[in-house]
């Protein structure tokens, strides 16, 4: 069943703090925070497009949505009620923060059909959050995320790599205590330095540097594929590139691009491809030309940006010719490889083989 979220977003609405990286409103390209009749009309419009099975969550965003006052939450959940009593809709997702979390709070959403619950917990690392002005501690995660799960909701996790102070090795202890935590979701978000935040102005004094673009990529493939391992959905990598995010002048610097989580996904099968490319060449030899074969949702992103996949894989085994044949036998996330005038896969890996593969599990080790 395809899971799908009506967003609604509430700019800075219940945010306690303003992190040194965010300015809600450039984000979630809202300026207003809507009322009943606009929820409604945002409600309404996205039904109209939803196809007929699908799951359906509508998902109040962008701000602390426990710590708005008691009365306007009210009026939110009761304004779609509606729709989970006539079944259009399955359930209600709110996003806060891990300290607006308490039994109080988790029983009043309770009542009112909310049924996930993500925390923008951003890192695990005390010295990053207290760097980017989060106002609390990763003890503070825990217990929130502890209570949610107890009380049977289900917990998303919203990560951001490269805040001030982060560096691989935090990035990666975090996702090793996410792990831990067993969410049914997580979100990685690469920091950027957003026009008229304070990251702005460190970054211009020379006392914040951004990922690259290829650093980004890099940390979120190691997370991404760890979180693949323990079966722990990745439901977003990179920010949604709406039409004020890609305004000039908005994204000072950091790793940018409107395709992130497909290009985290495309490295993701580069890798995957080259280990089972080596395993083809020592049981069959070397080949000028190779097959892949692989789902057919799957054929841009074994194959890359502008075929980058393919190319550094035709560089790297000294190939005339590599193409890819999509197949709907196979599963998604596998890839076979054959000879070029093969008509089935001489070797399969799928990606839970390759994630048990001690080599790859060393190269990225969390």
């Amino acid at each position: 069943m395809k899971h799908i979220n009506i967003p609604i977003f509430i700019p800075h609405l219940g945010c306690p703090f303003t992190c040194v990286f965010c300015d809600q409103n450039r984000i979630s390209s809202t300026q207003e925070i809507p009322g009943e009749m606009e929820v409604l009309r945002i409600v309404e419009k996205h039904l109209e497009t939803i196809p007929s099975g699908s799951e359906v969550e509508i998902a109040f965003f962008g701000g602390n949505f426990t710590a708005v006052e008691k009365a306007s939450q009210e009026i939110y959940l009761a304004s779609v009620k509606r729709y989970l009593q006539d079944g259009r809709v399955q359930g209600i997702r709110i996003s806060t923060r891990p300290d607006c979390i308490d039994v109080e709070i988790l029983d009043f959403l309770r009542k009112r059909g909310v049924r996930t619950i993500e925390l923008g917990v951003q890192s695990l690392a005390d010295e990053v959050l207290k760097a980017s002005w989060r106002g609390y501690q990763a003890d503070d995660v825990f217990k929130a995320c502890y209570l949610i799960k107890e009380y049977g909701f289900r917990l998303g996790i919203q990560l951001m790599i490269g805040l001030p102070g982060d560096k691989l090795e935090l990035d990666m202890k975090t996702a090793e205590q996410v792990i831990a935590l067993r969410p049914d979701m997580v979100r990685i978000y690469p920091t950027l330095v957003i026009a008229g935040t304070h990251l702005e102005k460190l970054y211009l004094k020379g006392e914040y540097t951004p990922l690259t673009l290829a650093e980004a990529l890099q940390i979120s493939l190691a997370a991404y594929l760890q979180f693949q391992k323990e079966n722990i959905p990745v439901i977003r990598m990179g920010l949604q590139p709406g039409e004020e995010l890609q305004r000039e002048g908005c994204v000072v610097a950091g790793p940018f691009h409107p395709a992130f989580g497909e290009m985290v996904e495309q490295e993701a099968f580069k890798a995957q491809a080259q280990k089972l490319i080596e395993e083809f060449v020592i049981a069959h030899g070397q080949h000028s030309q190779l097959l892949l074969l692989v789902h057919p949702r799957d054929i841009s992103k074994v194959t890359g940006q502008r075929r980058s996949n393919l190319n550094y894989l035709k560089k790297q085994f000294g190939l005339e010719l590599i193409k890819v044949r999509g197949t709907e036998n196979l599963v998604r996330d596998s890839v076979g490889v054959a000879a070029n005038d093969a008509s089935a896969p001489a070797l399969l890996l799928s990606r839970r083989e390759f994630l048990e593969e001690p080599s790859y599990v060393k190269k990225y080790q969390i």
